[in-house]
């Protein structure tokens, strides 16, 4: 429409009927001569403002939800960076409690053999070519490490180092088919040889032919000349099976050993022997027998008077 002086007052007059409506319509309340024009237009306008209200609602809340994607991603990575430190602290205080108890236990051992021992641990494992059983120690010479000391843990016998490096050493396990090493019975004092088969049990060879060896009987070193490659005492392990005696020179035993060579961790070397011999104050007391619980018996008597049943007559 063009701006004309018709037009101008054709807009004045609608302005001035809207104005005198919307002032009917509120004095007249709820009997409003419009309202019958009002619920109409809401019936025929109703529905299309709820379509564009549905199909704009979740525009909205998409474009809401872009908007706070971004602080929802990082809170979640946040959170996941928080489990991940937990998680390795946790791990960190399991394997530092871990290393706690085993050093606490090698050091009762050392203690009660009266062993000078270096502390050291595990850090790699040699190739398994050849049915070689070795590991390698963050300990060498200049820890004071030399060939031929014995290593030992908190369960008793490991090897024996066989290579020296300024800081690490290669230590020989006793479950080695090349490894040996002299063994002394426990209860019966009997010499013998122990070798060993890998992950089966040590094979012992005992110098009395006709020795009285049973299951459960433990053994430890027996010691070599001026205390090396073995010092004496150190516990190697407890009889599983005893091969029958054919009367020969010597008698075959199978011992399982006490320490679990395939989860070595914290390994002390002894650098000092002890003054004297500990014969078997290394090893782990056993476990006291259980007492057998009394039986009390209870016979019912026939029923009858105190006095009868004491055997006394009333009189």
């Amino acid at each position: 429409m063009r701006d004309t002086r018709e037009s101008r007052l054709l807009l004045v007059l609608l302005i001035a009927i809207a104005f005198a409506l919307i002032t009917v319509d509120i004095r007249g309340g709820e009997d409003s001569p419009v309202d019958g024009a009002r619920r109409a237009a809401a019936t025929v306008f109703g529905p299309v403002e709820n379509g564009v209200s549905s199909a704009v609602d979740p525009i909205g809340n998409a474009i809401a939800a872009v908007k706070d994607s971004g602080e929802r991603h990082n809170r979640v990575s946040e959170l996941e960076r928080e489990n991940a430190a937990l998680k390795a602290r946790l791990g960190s205080d399991d394997r530092n409690r871990s290393k706690i108890r085993q050093l606490d236990s090698m050091l009762k051992t050392a203690g009660a053999g009266q062993y000078g021992i270096k502390g050291a641990q595990v850090i790699a494992i040699g190739a398994a070519q050849g049915f070689s059983w070795t590991v390698t120690i963050d300990a060498g010479a200049n820890d004071g490490l030399k060939r031929d000391m014995t290593v030992l843990n908190g369960d008793g016998l490991v090897g024996r180092v066989t290579t020296v490096g300024p800081n690490t050493a290669t230590v020989l396990l006793a479950n080695d088919p090349d490894f040996t090493v002299g063994t002394r019975m426990e209860r019966t004092d009997e010499l013998g040889f122990a070798s060993g088969q890998g992950d089966r049990p040590l094979r012992v060879q005992l110098l009395n032919g006709k020795a009285e060896i049973k299951k459960g009987d433990r053994l430890v070193t027996f010691g070599s000349q001026a205390d090396k490659p073995f010092v004496p005492g150190v516990p190697v392990g407890q009889v599983v099976r005893v091969d029958p005696s054919g009367g020969d020179l010597t008698r075959t035993i199978y011992v399982k050993p006490y320490v679990g060579f395939t989860k070595l961790d914290v390994v002390g070397v002894v650098v000092q022997a002890p003054r004297t011999d500990p014969r078997d104050e290394v090893l782990p007391s056993k476990p006291a027998k259980p007492k057998p619980t009394p039986t009390v018996t209870v016979t019912a008597t026939p029923s009858g008077t105190p006095a009868d049943a004491n055997g006394i007559d009333e009189q």
